[in-house]
């Protein structure tokens, strides 16, 4: 049996190395190293895929503080966003002076809870920022009827989903991070649509809203040296965008390999009684940038213990939630403040999972988790 990864980008790249390779070369032929052909290419075949448009720019992070600058939002504005979810959420909110609004998350989705929405908001609320995390969408339908009701911005962190697809209430199916005023979305190397370094892409359908991210992720200047507005400097390398053009052509294919090992997962692990498998919500697809199990009456730590000395990676996503990190002390919560996030941070495993797995790593893994005692 080959080694088990919790990620395996060798292999995956092995399996497109010709094509990445000539794109790769394509880019050093021509130079443009800076905002080349390959870049524009990227963001319009993406566009095309999310039915958006798209402005790609340095990273996840950047993405999500590009869209809350083009939105304008003031110091001492108030953003809600689930605890249980990756620090830079909260960050980009800190760092520009903004007010981080924690709220609880569904137990079964590990998603934003769309219940403890309304009663949070309050006169200095400008946005909701649901995550969809380990690889499906939020509820987002009663968060945007809140957010409508409430005059909001939506701005979906998609950087977990991408490929996912949302269904509404009336029906309307159409790929998360696209429902909102804006959604954001990572490149990093590990994510479904993963580059060999950083990147990430800004996704609206807004055109006007899509000008002012693309200025503001490029100094402010539409036109060089006419800087209209206070911008950053956020841009997806040529090289990155070359590699993720090709692996695009394949994120669909990527989705179901992940399924694929999902379903296994589900199947020989349903049954075992101190797990729960994840929860698939009936109005997303899950891509499943992560297989996340939680734990019941065992100690959670010395089951990945267990794991690792059997030679199976798993990781725990997020030990610590955003309420008490040292970070955010300041706003005052405390152990109980989130009971749900608290318990999901003390029993959630991510097991391996990635589109190289095959039927005998997924078998051993399933095999020898189940004889955990």
């Amino acid at each position: 049996m080959r080694p088990i990864k919790m990620v395996d980008l060798l292999g995956q790249y092995q399996r497109s190395k010709q094509d990445i390779d000539q794109a790769i070369e394509q880019v050093l032929q021509r130079t443009d190293f800076i905002q080349g052909k390959s870049v524009k290419e990227f963001e319009s075949a993406l566009a095309n895929y999310l039915g958006a448009h798209v402005i790609s720019c340095g990273n996840g992070t950047d993405a999500l503080q590009i869209a809350m600058m083009a939105l304008d939002f003031q110091p001492g504005d108030e953003v809600i966003l689930p605890v249980h979810t990756y620090p830079a959420t909260a960050e980009v909110i800190a760092l520009l002076r903004l007010v981080p609004v924690f709220a609880d998350v569904d137990e079964g989705s590990f998603t934003l809870d769309p219940e403890t929405v309304e009663p949070l908001i309050t006169e200095r609320t400008v946005a909701v920022v649901p995550v969809h995390l380990y690889g499906q969408c939020a509820d987002l339908g009663p968060i945007l009827q809140v957010a409508k009701k409430h005059g909001l911005h939506v701005i979906e962190d998609a950087a977990q989903s991408l490929g996912a697809d949302y269904t509404s209430s009336d029906g309307t199916v159409a790929k998360g991070g696209k429902w909102g005023t804006v959604g954001t979305t990572s490149f990093f190397p590990t994510k479904n649509l993963g580059a060999f370094g950083d990147g990430g892409a800004m996704i609206t359908r807004d055109e006007n809203l899509a000008g002012q991210l693309r200025m503001i992720a490029n100094h402010g200047q539409k036109k060089k040296y006419h800087h209209e507005i206070i911008g950053v400097n956020s841009r997806l390398d040529t090289l990155q965008a070359a590699i993720l053009l090709v692996k695009l052509s394949k994120l669909n294919e990527y989705a179901a390999a992940r399924q694929r090992a999902a379903d296994f997962y589900d199947t020989h692990l349903k049954d075992v009684p101190f797990v729960k498998i994840p929860v698939r919500g009936t109005y997303s697809t899950h891509v499943f940038h992560q297989y996340t199990i939680r734990t019941q009456g065992i100690d959670r730590d010395k089951l990945k213990l267990y794991l690792e000395g059997k030679g199976i990676p798993s990781m725990i996503y997020y030990p610590i939630p955003l309420h008490l990190q040292p970070a955010y002390h300041r706003l005052g919560f405390g152990e109980g403040s989130f009971p749900i996030t608290e318990r999901l941070s003390r029993s959630v495993l991510s097991l391996p999972i990635h589109t190289e797995m095959d039927e005998e790593q997924l078998s051993y893994i399933c095999e020898t988790l189940s004889r955990f005692s």
